[in-house]
């Protein structure tokens, strides 16, 4: 006798209207469920389950649970397609569930894109961009009231400019001046596992975002999915998120009260039909002298121990820098030097240390950019 694979077999009692069900189990009318994943991870491989065809999903279900007795909270294995893949029941009727006959309907719920939590931020913690503050204040007075704009709404704004020069720390404080949600994406993550998935995203972001107006729809590292088709080999699945993408920006839907920011390090790198959508461009730029002072003293303050040196020493060595270079490349790691040698405020020597491991032997200003 061969072997067999328990795993593999699957015996359904199917019931029809005409015979009882069992113990007077009452049968199911509909039954709401949500994808949830593999029980184990597979080769690390996620797969995204949704449908275009309800009816077919129906008819796919059934054959599927014919004969289950499910209530809230359990959850139903596919044995076919992709095998023990899990759906969580949701909710049924009647409420303290039943059996699924050949008359059960059947409906996928998938989540939608929400918005996050985001870090509350002020103007006053962005130091210098002025020029790119007062460009910010008409978005500011559109998402007080998009009405008094109409079609000459303030709707699409790229962001460019060097890394950690506070693009993401302005749209965060763009929403909290204004009291309004921020949808904060960063661009790899529309693109999906497969073609599909990422204008789904998109489609799923606009529409919870009009849900939600007055918002702002922030979009980081855009040049990952927008970059001209002369620097990339553009895949499907890369095409069909800018096409979705594009059919927001273009402004077919009226998503009024949704203002979108994007945000670039490399502008000329962007694909001209992308680029061309946006309205208002606002560059921003490393700090002056003047500006990576104050950067450092408002840091000093955050810190958890007091720095004991004179940082305008310091306003020349970090010339090049931005301000997320100042936080993290020089004046965290001589925190850390102090806190690892069980000292109570941070050096001159700390200080030196960490610029020092930036610099290398070189004893010029230290140039990150352009």
């Amino acid at each position: 006798m061969s072997n067999i694979n328990v795993n593999t077999i699957r015996i359904k009692p199917l019931f029809s209207k005409s015979l009882p069900l069992p113990d007077e189990t009452m049968a199911l009318k509909y039954v709401v469920l949500e994808p949830v994943g593999f029980p184990i991870k597979v080769n690390s491989e996620k797969v995204k389950v949704t449908t275009d065809d309800p009816k077919l999903f129906n008819v796919y279900a059934r054959d599927q649970w014919a004969g289950e007795i499910v209530k809230e909270g359990d959850y139903l294995f596919d044995n076919t397609i992709i095998p023990d893949y899990a759906f969580k029941v949701i909710s049924t009727y009647p409420r303290e569930g039943g059996i699924v006959t050949k008359d059960t309907l059947f409906k996928l719920e998938t989540p939608k894109v929400v918005k996050r939590d985001f870090k509350k931020a002020r103007f006053s913690d962005v130091i210098g961009q002025e020029e790119a503050k007062r460009k910010c204040k008409i978005i500011m007075k559109y998402l007080e009231n998009p009405k008094l704009f109409g079609e000459w709404a303030p709707k699409n704004v790229l962001f460019y400019g060097p890394p950690g020069t506070g693009k993401t720390l302005l749209a965060r404080a763009l929403a909290t001046e204004t009291d309004v949600p921020l949808f904060l994406i960063k661009a790899p993550e529309l693109i999906g596992e497969h073609v599909g998935d990422g204008s789904k995203q998109i489609r799923e972001l606009y529409e919870n975002a009009s849900e939600n107006a007055p918002c702002i729809v922030f979009i980081d590292e855009l040049d990952a999915i927008a970059l001209s088709r002369q620097y990339q080999s553009l895949r499907g699945d890369v095409s069909e998120v800018v096409n979705a993408l594009l059919t927001e920006l273009d402004g077919i839907k009226d998503n009024e009260g949704v203002v979108t920011i994007a945000a670039t390090n490399n502008p000329n790198m962007l694909d001209p039909a992308i680029r061309s959508r946006f309205e208002e461009e606002i560059e921003f730029k490393l700090p002056n002298d003047k500006e990576r002072l104050k950067i450092m003293e408002l840091y000093a303050k955050k810190m958890p121990i007091p720095i004991k040196a004179d940082l305008r020493k310091y306003v020349e060595k970090t010339k090049g820098m931005s301000g997320r270079d100042i936080k993290e490349k020089f004046l965290k790691p001589a925190l850390h030097k102090a806190i690892l040698e069980d000292r109570d405020y941070i050096s001159k020597e700390d200080l030196d240390a960490a610029l020092k491991k930036i610099l290398g032997d070189k004893k010029e200003p230290l140039h990150l950019y352009g």
